[in-house]
């Protein structure tokens, strides 16, 4: 019988090529479930069944605003979306003072 002798360098090459080969099986067998999954018939989750706003602000600059989405949807009460001047989104109280003066103002035109 030979021995075979290897420095602390080789040992530590050899486990990390095992360690390299453990990580591509892994990922290769989670590729083969992915691909192989069977195809639900279930039906997407519609933006109009869900609420977009799940907390709102009361107080946001006016001046800091861009556009004002208004959105009714069944399932969710009336809600407003401010998209800012630095592109950020916000939903606001829709019976906050200015907004409901804003409405009030935009229905009687």
């Amino acid at each position: 019988m030979s021995q075979l002798l290897l420095d602390s360098t080789q040992c530590g090459s050899l486990l990390h090529t095992a360690n390299m080969d453990m990580k591509v099986i892994v990922v290769l067998a989670l590729m083969a479930v992915v691909i192989n999954a069977p195809v639900s018939n279930a039906k997407p989750i519609s933006l109009v069944e869900r609420c977009w706003c799940r907390s709102t602000v009361n107080t946001v600059p006016q001046r800091s605003i861009r556009e004002l989405k208004f959105l009714h949807t069944p399932n969710c009460p009336f809600q407003v979306i401010a998209k800012l001047k630095n592109n950020k989104e916000v939903c606001i109280n829709p019976e906050t003072k200015w907004l409901q003066q804003y409405l009030k103002n935009a229905l009687n035109k």
